[in-house]
């Protein structure tokens, strides 16, 4: 078994290796901004689980930009950490404010994810039976532990088998350029 930080290593320079990102480069120390991450965020999006939901919290990465901008031209509400105010999140409703530049603008700052029905979280990596690895730190490091179910998005590359290491967290769903990744329900009681 390799420990997670020696395989984020092994996804980042696969990754880099087959030029299967975008800014920011190279993918290192980053959930990684993973080419096709829109389509991803579509497909997702689309999923009869995500789709009927109206409040979602999603991360402020870079691969998860278009997932958001495509949440709140749905009608979606969300929720997404503050990066400066430990604990606060920003209240976005207006697709405007979808950039991590534009929250102080289009957002409001919030304590509390009043209503949220479930959150997307970027990764590293993540195996069919949901076991997710982020980038080792940051604010869904270690899942969010909200009692809520959790979703990510992924490249091909980024999509092993069987983790090697132990997960981050569990996921229910993966969404990839391709369609979703169903995930069993959490047995490994993370």
């Amino acid at each position: 078994m390799l420990t997670a930080g020696a395989y984020r290593e092994q996804v980042w320079d696969e990754l880099a290796r087959r030029r299967a990102c975008a800014y920011p480069l190279p993918p290192h120390g980053h959930c990684p901004n993973f080419t096709h991450a829109r389509k991803a965020a579509a497909q997702l999006l689309a999923h009869p689980q995500v789709a009927a939901l109206h409040t979602l919290i999603v991360g402020p990465e870079r691969a998860l930009y278009p997932l958001r901008g495509l949440a709140l031209k749905a009608g979606k509400t969300l929720y997404v950490p503050h990066q400066k105010k430990e604990g606060w999140y920003w209240t976005l409703s207006d697709p405007a404010g979808a950039r991590l530049s534009a929250m102080p603008t289009h957002g409001e700052p919030t304590l509390k994810p009043e209503g949220a029905q479930a959150a997307v979280l970027a990764c590293v990596a993540a195996d069919p039976s949901g076991a997710r690895l982020g980038k080792g730190f940051g604010w869904g490091a270690r899942g969010l532990r909200l009692n809520l179910p959790e979703y990510t998005l992924a490249h091909p590359l980024m999509l092993p088998d069987q983790l090697p290491c132990p997960p981050d967290s569990q996921v229910a769903l993966i969404g990839t350029a391709g369609g979703v990744l169903v995930c069993p329900a959490e047995t490994s009681g993370l």
